[in-house]
């Protein structure tokens, strides 16, 4: 039998008080009664069946799950159910929910780490509690109060605290993903919705290592996100299509694929990373730029990290601009082009050594040159990731 208990007292006390932000609905008069969850009615199941936990070392990423989970239930007519964490489980779906049909489902991906202190943080989260909520407006999925999920999920987290890793270069992926639940066919809103986070210990996100570099496909006949689409959400109707052309690539004798857009060939992303590139430029200063944010790129967390460490190093250009094709391989031809790599969550940092465009390989000489950029930023956002550097950017569970 499972154990029901109430939200620990010192938990309690921290949210005894508290005022509840008031979330404006976009779904017309308010007839439920909740706009939005709080964690201090937060209920938790524990479960009488606790797994074995993998070896750190040995860990492939996304195969292995955590002993609870968090679900909160929400419908039209009655708003946000109290949160519960429970066992680890299968969810009952109905068999016409709109997140199988329609693909009214969105999800973030989010890191805890045990620092040398044995203590467990997370990685700038409101960021993805801020992208979460801007995703699940775009789906039509219902508002929520982003602090309190967040306390949701460090209660979930302190519960399987024990799967966090002892380790350095492992740590504990969080998923919260948000399904449209309508029992019905029709391409509407959802009126019921549940939120649901689970959690799993993490390794290398690429099967060759951690900082081995990745050739690319750039493939014009493919387009990841358009001008007026969904490519600045996490939605996941943006990722399914994406496989094929990553089966495509491996053809190819190329792990992942560079997204190109519109006549000019913009560079976008890299498979499901942000892609960065260190060079000179035609007047001859360093720069580091990225694609700007103008609605087909995801607003990646590890992204922001990067260009706001690179600004306070103050120690070149930091350019937010549309790369082309024909800038990238101009900067080859001449040598001016020095590393190329993507960032993610995931990942953190992973260099590019190769791109096949058009028939034509392209070698990217960024292991050559060190790579000194990206492994800095590796080192600078993983130190601060575990705590072997203070900062105000992790915040204990």
């Amino acid at each position: 039998m499972a154990a029901t208990v109430g939200v620990p007292r010192a938990i309690g006390r921290v949210l005894k008080g508290r005022p509840c932000k008031a979330v404006v609905s976009l779904h017309g008069p308010q007839r439920f009664l909740s706009t939005t969850f709080k964690a201090s009615d937060l209920q938790i199941e524990l479960s009488s069946h606790l797994k074995s936990k993998p070896d750190p070392g040995k860990l492939v990423f996304g195969k292995h799950f955590t002993d609870h989970m968090l679900t909160i239930e929400w419908t039209q007519e009655k708003g946000w159910g109290k949160p519960n964490i429970k066992p680890f489980q299968n969810l009952s779906l109905h068999p016409a929910s709109s997140a199988l049909h329609y693909s009214v489902q969105l999800f973030e991906g989010m890191k805890a780490f045990r620092g040398l202190d044995k203590r467990i943080h997370l990685f700038r989260p409101m960021l993805n509690m801020e992208r979460m909520f801007r995703t699940a407006l775009r789906a039509c999925l219902p508002p929520f109060d982003k602090s309190e999920l967040l306390e949701c999920i460090r209660q979930l987290i302190h519960v399987d605290q024990d799967w966090v890793p002892h380790s350095d270069s492992a740590s504990l992926y969080i998923r919260p993903t948000f399904i449209g639940t309508e029992p019905s066919l029709g391409v509407a809103r959802s009126t019921y919705a549940l939120l649901y986070v689970i959690l799993g210990p993490v390794g290398p996100y690429f099967a060759t290592g951690s900082f081995n570099p990745v050739s690319l496909l750039a493939d014009p006949g493919f387009v990841r996100a358009w001008m007026g689409g969904v490519g600045d959400c996490k939605l996941g109707g943006n990722y399914g299509p994406t496989i094929y052309v990553q089966n495509e690539a491996a053809k190819e004798g190329c792990q992942q694929v560079l997204w190109l857009y519109g006549e000019d060939h913009q560079l976008t992303e890299v498979g499901t990373m942000n892609i960065f590139m260190f060079w000179k430029d035609q007047q001859g200063d360093l720069e580091l730029v990225t694609p700007p944010l103008n609605g087909i790129i995801l607003p990646g967390v590890t992204r922001h990290s990067l260009l706001d460490l690179a600004r306070k190093w103050g120690e070149f250009r930091v350019s937010e601009k549309v790369i082309t094709m024909a800038d990238l391989i101009k900067g080859l031809e001449e040598k001016r082009v020095k590393e190329v790599f993507g960032s993610g969550t995931a990942c953190v940092v992973c260099p590019v050594n190769r791109i096949l465009y058009r028939g034509k390989n392209y070698h990217i000489p960024t292991m050559e040159n060190g790579p000194e950029i990206a492994k800095r930023f590796l080192k600078e956002l993983t130190d601060i990731q575990y705590g072997r550097v203070a900062s105000d950017w992790v915040q204990p569970v």
